[in-house]
């Protein structure tokens, strides 16, 4: 292996492995905990329905490992040192799902374009990939059902790609139906959603990393821009943006610089940004979720 291509290889430390082994114990039960109750499971009384929720655990588990995993893979093939994927459980009460996603720390610097774009775009690629073949199975395996509601409910919003694979999976809607998400297709759903989260252009998110690669010093102002969009959807689409909105700014809008910044990108690093603004645009939501 070239060295000088991973000049920090040899200098890793071992990331530490019992904290991220207990909560990944712990998300694996609050999710199948989750799964389980939305399938209407009276878990108090029958301790055993609780297996109702292992399909939709794995499926998501498996995205968000995908995903973080990714990241975690790149980091190290760059000599970037970083914490193992951390899973951290949440409540299993609907509307929750059990978890509030994955997360690595990056513990030393990205120096290099290549690192930036591999590592940014990384996680989302794999964890989209997972997220089609997971959506693709659930799909089948939900049921199309005449809608008729009596109250007003939480609905789903539909990605371009999750549009795409309804229709080849499921078919053309009749008026009045609707398809009733298979607990693996609602994993794959939520894969999908945070997917294009992570690729939003803004600070130090997945996608803020490719957008300082493309741009540079830029980025700063840029993202600023992409929080005053997401206002402007807030105001016409989905209010959660203003939460999101708040959120990226108080955690800040500054990227840390690398060394290449003047350095031309090259022709894979090109390709894999190319891919991740395509996930990305396949993936967003501007109305994530909506009352019926």
């Amino acid at each position: 292996m070239d060295e000088r291509a991973y000049p920090m290889r040899h200098k890793l430390e071992r990331p530490k492995i019992l904290l991220p082994s207990v909560l990944f114990v712990i998300t694996i039960i609050t999710t199948v905990t989750a799964g389980a109750l939305y399938q209407g499971a009276d878990i108090l009384h029958s301790p055993w329905d609780i297996a109702k929720g292992i399909p939709f655990s794995i499926s998501l588990i498996l995205i968000l490992g995908t995903h973080e995993l990714g990241h975690f893979i790149a980091s190290r093939r760059h000599g970037v040192s970083t914490t193992l994927p951390v899973f951290i459980p949440g409540p299993p009460l609907p509307p929750m799902i059990g978890t509030f996603g994955a997360v690595i720390k990056i513990k030393s610097p990205i120096t290099t374009k290549s690192a930036l774009v591999d590592i940014g775009a990384s996680g989302p690629l794999s964890g989209f990939a997972v997220a089609l073949i997971v959506t693709a199975i659930g799909l089948e395996l939900s049921t199309v059902m005449l809608v008729t509601p009596s109250t007003e409910v939480l609905a789903l919003g539909s990605s371009l790609i999750f549009k795409f694979l309804t229709y080849i999976t499921v078919g053309t809607m009749p008026e009045g139906y609707d398809v009733m998400l298979h607990p693996v297709a609602f994993a794959g759903w939520i894969g999908m959603f945070v997917t294009a989260m992570n690729l939003l252009p803004i600070g130090q998110l997945d996608g803020g990393h490719i957008v300082y690669a493309l741009i540079g010093r830029k980025h700063r102002l840029f993202s600023m821009a992409m929080i005053a969009i997401l206002v402007v959807l807030g105001i016409f689409n989905w209010t959660g943006w203003f939460i999101w909105a708040a959120l990226i700014s108080v955690i800040g809008m500054w990227h840390p610089p690398i060394e290449d910044e003047y350095s031309p990108m090259d022709g894979k690093r090109k390709a894999v940004t190319a891919a991740a603004i395509i996930v990305f645009i396949l993936t967003f939501m501007p109305t994530p979720f909506y009352i019926v």
